[in-house]
């Protein structure tokens, strides 16, 4: 079996901020023997932003391909997936704001994103933050991202072949082999 063979279609990565779930992606993604898409969903809006863009860039090297798109994932996942590829999205909890502060209907958003995975031509691993293991938001707005974002892991979790947690560097397997 090959290495690309053995990449699951969709995988979601899940764990806490730096817990290591970046780094897992793009270590498959590399594996896999594909050529490495990257699609980045934050925006530089500020000097900090624009500092850990940069960064991230410079950490993936020469061989990786980056898309940047805050706002139309399912259109981006449905377009760049193919044979011969596999992009890595990183993140959902970021393109769960953006979708937020656009004032759009992001439960039709996840639902989209959701369908769109079932129609994708290569394999996709998307990164996710796990937010709801902390104490409940004390203002509306961090409460109704941190219930969209959980329902948001969920509904990827569902159509994903492939769910890892990482904690402190290490995976731990939820779904698939």
């Amino acid at each position: 079996m090959s290495a690309a063979a053995a990449v699951p279609t969709v995988e979601l990565v899940l764990g806490g901020a730096r817990s290591g779930k970046t780094s897992l992606a793009l270590a498959r993604a590399e594996a896999s023997g594909l050529a490495p898409v990257m699609v980045a969903t934050a925006e530089a809006q500020d000097d900090e932003m624009r500092a850990r863009i940069a960064a991230h860039r410079a950490e993936r090297g020469p061989a990786w391909r980056t898309i940047e798109e805050p706002h139309d994932l399912a259109g981006v996942l449905e377009r760049e997936t193919g044979a011969g590829r596999v992009l890595v999205v990183d993140c959902l909890t970021l393109w769960l704001s953006n979708r937020m502060f656009a004032e759009v209907d992001v439960e039709a958003e996840i639902e989209a994103l959701a369908a769109a995975l079932g129609r994708v031509g290569g394999p996709v691993i998307l990164v996710s933050n796990e937010v709801g293991l902390g104490i409940v938001p004390e203002n509306a707005l961090a409460r109704r991202f941190r219930d969209l974002q959980g329902r948001l892991n969920r509904r990827i979790a569902a159509v994903a072949d492939r769910v890892t947690f990482v904690a402190a560097g290490l995976p731990l397997l939820l779904k698939g082999a």
